[in-house]
């Protein structure tokens, strides 16, 4: 028989779209406020994957990915969508949302995002927010999967969480949650 055991603290992880890219500052500032400050960030790019937000963001956004240096338990994941979202409405205009952002937590094992939206491969968590593996790692890289979105599964994407996967293995050492 198993033995209940406490989670692993996991990097929390946001992928940040933008209307435009003097949100950005404003963004990161209310999101360090809450998880504290970000340890590493991505470089801001035309979001060109799909045309999927320019209606709504009135143009193409801006993406980037940030990683926050206080690890969570994974079980706030939920709760970290719930505020996200939150977050994101207070950016919102008369056309739609001006701010998205895709909270997860990285592992030595995968990527797994939060969203709203039920999918035959999402497992619920609690109060309509789901759990969905995007990134497994695998033969010492990141591997994706049929649903996985189009920029988490580019060679980019998949090549700076395994650099930031990197990142946590170090930090798990140091807070001692992983044998030397």
């Amino acid at each position: 028989m198993g033995r209940v055991a406490s989670f692993t603290p996991r990097s929390l992880v946001m992928g940040v779209l933008l209307e435009n890219e003097g949100l950005l500052e404003t963004v990161v500032t209310r999101l360090e406020t809450r998880y504290g400050p970000v340890l590493n960030q991505s470089p801001l790019t035309l979001f060109t994957y799909t045309d999927y937000y320019d209606r709504e963001m009135g143009t193409k956004p801006h993406r980037c990915y940030l990683q926050f240096r206080t690890l969570v338990d994974p079980a706030r994941l939920s709760t970290i969508k719930i505020e996200t979202n939150a977050l994101e409405d207070l950016f919102r205009n008369d056309i739609g949302r001006r701010v998205n952002l895709d909270p997860g937590l990285l592992s030595l094992e995968n990527l797994i995002l939060a969203t709203t939206k039920n999918r035959s491969h999402r497992i619920p968590l609690c109060d309509g927010i789901y759990a969905e593996v995007t990134l497994q790692y695998e033969n010492h890289a990141f591997q994706a999967f049929r649903w996985t979105y189009a920029d988490y599964n580019s060679e980019e994407v998949k090549k700076l969480f395994f650099r930031w996967r990197s990142v946590y293995h170090e930090q798990l050492k140091q807070e001692g949650c992983l044998a030397t």
